[in-house]
């Protein structure tokens, strides 16, 4: 097979693991998901469940909305919702079947304080859920690890319903992430030769329906009161300014996403707010720049695949919030829909991380809809800046002599460098920290 033959086919692979659709945060979805399988491999209802996760997990489903719950929070709820009315089939959709009766059912079980026990693990990976439920003297347990369907763990009383041991499974999900790693090398440069030149149609069905899906849900955001209301804000202050528009279209998706709208999104990098913001400003301008339809999918493609490369260095959770690597991809896409070259595409990149790079992540809710909308302001100024033949200069801060260098320290200080800030975080958070004031 040709040499260019491979790079298409492998980058089309990326965009269709990457673009599934979720409905609801991620996180918690991820919670329902583990409680679902669990339940559904009892057999019945369980009759009790212990939920183990990570503090990550815990940051990021502590305040957001759990869909089809009629307006509930937490991992207990996430957990009990999914266990009842959840179809495990439907992996990140799990909770789409969810009825009135459900929830009246959830509701039930919820008053009962000791039905759903959730506890901190330390010392796992930064995603990390562990379900054990229980039932007729039977025992249930899911564990999801890195990935937000990545089941390495899937036993009925101790016996593996894959067959493998847990150890086994774990081993073959790591090694099937680092095959992918070495299978798809990234870089800014290669990007820009798959989507200039590139055969796309072995993902174009997907990034089609990211933008059918991350549209709608942004127009409700713009039209119904959801959350803060980040993006309805932004349209009236400035709705005559395309980077207004952009922003806010990117906002509102996040507005009805965080607060419980039920419709759903297609993911980047595990995340709904980083699916809308890859497409919802690129969306904007493809419409400014009355581009044609063609060069827009192949847009929001560099979009997306800019955000996974960035994000490949930091991992799937961390303190670093994931919105910045998806402002960055938007604002290269921006960039490369205005004519810009390479060295202006990538001085874009860099341009955004010298600026917002150190956004925390404090969890999933309402707010992120703001932190979207300031990742991509801080995109368009690096777009501008770009075009303008101005940047960061290499020395200053964590920006290097390359966008690809730049990238790299970035995710190192993400990866590495936000650990400790990332454990004070959730120890705020839960409580278990009391800041002087």
């Amino acid at each position: 097979m040709p040499t260019d033959s491979i790079r298409d086919t492998a980058f089309c692979d990326v965009l269709n693991r990457e673009l599934v659709c979720a409905l609801g945060c991620t996180e918690p979805i991820a919670v329902a998901y583990a409680a679902a399988l669990a339940s559904q491999t009892l057999g019945c209802e369980p009759e009790h469940m212990d939920v183990a996760c990570s503090g990550n997990i815990i940051k990021n489903v502590k305040s957001v909305t759990v869909p089809n719950s009629g307006g509930m929070h937490g991992i207990e709820a996430a957990a009990v919702l999914g266990a009842v009315g959840g179809d495990a089939k439907n992996a990140l959709e799990v909770l789409e079947s969810v009825g009135d009766a459900d929830r009246a059912r959830v509701t039930e079980l919820l008053s009962d304080a000791d039905y759903c026990d959730v506890s901190l693990v330390e010392g796992v990976p930064n995603l990390y859920i562990k379900v054990t439920a229980t039932a007729g003297g039977h025992t249930a347990i899911v564990e999801i690890t890195d990935h937000h369907t990545n089941v390495t763990c899937h036993t009925l009383d101790g016996i593996p319903m894959c067959g493998k041991s847990a150890g086994e499974c774990a081993a073959c999900a790591e090694r099937i992430v680092a095959e992918r790693a070495a299978d798809t090398p990234m870089s800014i440069e290669s990007i820009i030769d798959f989507i200039e030149d590139g055969d796309i149609e072995g993902a174009r069905a997907a990034v089609e329906r990211q933008i059918e899906l991350n549209g709608a849900i942004s127009a409700e955001g713009l039209v119904n009161a959801w959350g803060a209301e980040v993006g309805r804000t932004l349209l009236g202050a400035r709705a005559d300014d395309v980077a207004c528009r952009a922003r806010a279209r990117a906002a509102a998706g996040s507005d009805a996403r965080m607060n419980g709208c039920a419709l759903p999104v297609a993911i980047v990098c595990g995340s709904g707010n980083q699916g809308i913001t890859c497409a919802l400003p690129v969306m904007e301008y493809a419409d400014y720049l009355r581009c044609d339809h063609e060069r827009l999918v192949r847009a929001v493609m560099l979009s997306d695949l800019i955000a996974v490369h960035i994000k490949s260095y930091i991992g799937a959770l961390s303190a670093f919030c994931g919105a910045i690597c998806a402002a960055c991809g938007a604002g290269a896409a921006i960039t490369w829909l205005c004519g810009g070259t390479r060295e202006q595409i990538g001085a874009t990149v860099s341009n955004t991380l010298g600026n917002v790079g150190g956004i925390v992540c404090d969890g999933a809710k309402a707010s992120c809809a703001a932190k979207i909308s300031a990742a991509v302001d801080a995109a368009i100024l690096g777009h501008d800046m770009a075009m303008q033949g101005r940047g960061f200069r290499a020395g200053e801060g964590l920006i290097q002599d390359t966008v690809e260098e730049t990238i790299a320290s970035m995710g190192y200080v993400g990866r590495v460098g936000m650990k400790d800030t990332d454990v004070e975080i959730l120890n705020i958070m839960i409580g278990k920290t009391i800041v002087d004031c």
